[in-house]
């Protein structure tokens, strides 16, 4: 380590012949820790130096990480963030398919140090998925790696058997998704979810329940059925941190949001999901369709709204934490009741000439 530039150093220079020794902070005037250093006393030497930057270095004097003062930042504004427990880095998943070619994908998504890979199939019990979960787990025993997607106890043996450490459980329930219309396969989303994860348990394998979820209610029974956590689509396509540009419709501020199985996503990939080879399959059928959802504003907002309403849930139903309502759910205490179309009925808004409907 020899010295240290940062933007503030290059902001004004505007010969670019100049060397960077002449403008560089010095090693001499730099703070820095040493290798093996807690994030809390590095955090402590930060706020003491009042620095932006902290080197860390090893005996050689070897730069080996570099600590800055918008971590700390971040650390005080997201205190829930989900972090590696030794790097304190947050935590990434990325997602793969099951052809031979995501075998290398997945070799360089582990060399970036992903934590996570999830199998991305519309149908996970097939010879292509466990060939794939089997390699993982061999390859990279390090990285955890979900499968899916199940609907059965059966299909959820296989992918464990295999290696799977979690599973994603839905099929043909998504807001976009058509799989039950046009194949006639999937099955009734709590049922799935209930059945599964009941199964999954006995292995310690824990479930993500994928599709279907449209409101905090949906959030809470899915949690309540045996979920670990949800996969919300539809929900946060609308945000502002969402992909795609906004636009209006009849006065409504909208966003686009289309089904991996719809005609235009498959036209751009996503087609791997449903069809393992194009060569044989020249006709695309669609399992989704492409639509627009409305404005839902920033995650920053939206987010402690979801969760307040999911705690208010399971408030109600006398439940003090996720854990204690999978012991209730197992133990009987925790049940569940067929509504008639009635009983939906009153469950909704009723008996009103007109009302406003707002989230937050």
């Amino acid at each position: 380590l020899v010295g240290i530039i940062s933007n503030r150093d290059t902001s004004f220079v505007d010969d670019l012949s100049v060397k960077v020794s002449e403008f560089m902070t010095p090693r001499d005037k730099l703070t820095v820790a040493k290798e093996g250093v807690s994030l809390e006393e590095a955090n402590t030497l930060l706020k003491e130096s009042k620095k932006g930057k902290l080197p860390v270095v090893n005996e050689d004097d070897e730069i080996v990480a570099l600590i800055a003062r918008t971590d700390l930042q971040k650390n005080r504004d997201f205190p829930r963030a989900s972090k590696h427990e030794k790097t304190k880095q947050l935590l990434v998943g990325a997602s793969i398919g099951t052809r031979p070619e995501d075998r290398d994908r997945a070799k360089a998504l582990v060399e970036a140090g992903v934590d996570v890979i999830v199998v991305d199939s519309s149908q996970g019990d097939s010879t292509y998925q466990l060939e794939i979960i089997q390699h993982l787990k061999e390859a990279h025993p390090g990285v955890d790696v979900i499968g899916g997607n199940v609907v059965t106890p059966t299909q959820a043996l296989h992918l464990i058997q295999a290696g799977a450490d979690g599973l994603r459980v839905g099929m043909g329930i998504g807001s976009i998704c058509t799989t039950q219309e046009v194949c006639a396969v999937g099955r009734a989303q709590a049922s799935a979810v209930y059945h599964v994860a009941k199964f999954a348990r006995k292995y310690g394998v824990p479930i993500l329940a994928d599709g279907g979820i449209k409101s905090t209610g949906h959030i809470t029974k899915a949690l309540a059925c045996g979920a670990s956590c949800v996969m919300m689509g539809s929900m946060l396509a609308g945000t502002d941190e969402a992909p795609g540009e906004y636009f209006y419709q009849d006065g409504v501020r909208l966003k686009r949001y289309r089904g991996m199985g719809s005609l235009e996503a498959m036209q751009k990939g996503s087609e791997k999901r449903y069809v393992w080879d194009n060569n044989k399959t020249a006709v695309k059928v669609a399992q989704g369709v492409s639509g627009a959802v409305e404005d839902k504003g920033s995650l920053r907002r939206y987010i402690p709204y979801l969760v307040q309403g999911v705690r208010h849930g399971m408030q109600d139903a006398g439940v003090d934490s996720l854990q204690d309502a999978k012991e209730k759910l197992y133990g009987g205490a925790l049940r569940f009741e067929i509504r008639s179309p009635a009983a939906q009925k009153e469950g909704g808004v009723h008996g009103l000439h007109s009302y406003q409907k707002r989230l937050y």
